[in-house]
């Protein structure tokens, strides 16, 4: 472990956060001289605090002991079953609050403007729903995550979709 690297993440996080190290310390039962230490690499957080201290920065405790980077070889895999049940969820938001709830209408707009597209309308589309599925597993990759292929070839019709789905996770496990 990387104290250096560890201490500038919890900064960077804290600041991220808004908060002063008296207020994250105030927050975390300790004194501000103890979050000091871990900012400036000196000491490391208590085992006792590291998932409160975690919680505060909205971080993992992977993620923080690894200086805010994953840890080579140790990539969390993204379940395409998972992005599968995500989307099913949203769109149950629309049958469970009502398509004119505020909520709903919000999350598809805020989708439809952030990615200017029709979600209500690639959702009802096979093919632009697959489509959906891989970007959703290739951001993951670009983040750092892995995916099982056999699982993507399980789960995709679209041969074109698994092979460059492919191609990003091989770039991603030669970085």
């Amino acid at each position: 472990m990387d104290n250096l690297k560890i201490g500038q993440f919890i900064q960077n996080q804290r600041k991220a956060a808004g908060m002063t190290q008296k207020e994250l310390a105030d927050k975390l039962n300790v004194s501000f001289q103890a979050v000091s230490k871990w900012e400036n690499g000196d000491t490391l957080p208590d085992t006792g605090i590291l998932l409160a201290l975690c919680d505060e920065l909205n971080t993992t405790a992977d993620r923080l002991l690894n200086g805010g980077s994953f840890a080579a070889g140790e990539r969390k895999l993204m379940r395409v079953a998972d992005v599968i049940e995500g989307f099913e969820c949203m769109e149950k938001i629309g049958t469970l609050f009502g398509e004119d709830s505020t909520f709903f209408t919000g999350m598809v707009d805020g989708i439809n403007q952030k990615m200017n597209i029709d979600i209500l309308a690639y959702l009802k589309d096979p093919m632009t729903r697959e489509v959906m599925y891989a970007e959703v597993l290739i951001q993951g990759i670009m983040k750092g995550l892995t995916v099982d292929m056999d699982e993507v070839d399980a789960c995709f019709k679209n041969k074109h979709m698994v092979e460059t789905i492919r191609r990003y996770a091989e770039k991603a496990d030669n970085e």
